[in-house]
């Protein structure tokens, strides 16, 4: 049985996750705070964290930090916090996905199986070295890609993008996280940049690049590969 450690001071809201996620045959457990929500993820182990941001004695950012610490469980942040700023912060901490409140019951279902399937699908050793799609192929260790039966060229900042977008599959990443990653932390702030390379790859790699099936933006916050 797949367990979600339920994070949330509003009673209520407990209450209906609790109960939509138990009719799902999920196990539950659920923590009004964020110091009984450390201690049930390292005496429980669940599969997954729902963790809200306002908690009445930390700040949720710092709940994610700390699990980061020792545990890579996926955390779908619940907050009613919209800010751009406040979405990135939680992603970068280390949160797999961010919903803002309210949100259907639905669409939250989707994303925790979503989040169980990445897990799951994951695999241990041998790490992946090649990635397919409908439209194209990567191999990681020649650093190649193909499309159609034919090679696609990449510059070497296409290929670092790609690769570490293709190398966290349904994962959101930030723009901070890529900007620093493939330009370095001065150039964490130049958005520009990614749009403009982004672009290309699209270009490259989408049948459609104005309607991308697998280089997906969320607008504000940052990048996804879906495979």
């Amino acid at each position: 049985m797949t367990r979600v450690l339920v994070v949330e001071d509003d009673p209520q809201l407990v209450r209906a996750l609790v109960i939509n996620l138990q009719a799902r045959k999920y196990g539950v457990d659920a923590a009004p705070d964020g110091a009984t929500a450390l201690r049930l993820a390292a005496a429980r182990q669940p599969d997954v964290v729902m963790l809200d941001l306002g908690l009445p004695d930390m700040d949720g950012v710092d709940v994610i930090k700390a699990l980061r610490g020792w545990s890579r469980v996926p955390v779908l942040v619940l907050s009613a916090r919209q800010a751009s700023d406040e979405k990135v912060a939680a992603l970068d901490a280390g949160a797999d996905d961010y919903i803002t409140k309210p949100f259907s019951m639905d669409e939250l279902m989707a994303r925790l199986r979503a989040a169980v399937r990445r897990v799951e699908e994951t695999p241990l050793v041998p790490e992946t070295t090649r990635v397919e799609t409908d439209d194209f192929t990567v191999d990681l260790l020649a650093k190649r890609v193909v499309r159609g039966h034919r090679d696609v060229r990449l510059t070497p900042t296409e290929w670092h993008l790609l690769e570490i977008l293709i190398t966290n599959p349904g994962r959101l990443i930030t723009q901070k996280h890529l900007l620093q990653e493939v330009w370095g932390v001065s150039q964490s702030n130049k958005s520009n940049y990614l749009r403009v390379y982004m672009a290309q790859l699209r270009r490259k790699l989408e049948t459609d690049p104005s309607h991308p099936r697998y280089l997906i933006t969320e607008p504000g916050m940052g990048y996804r590969f879906e495979g």
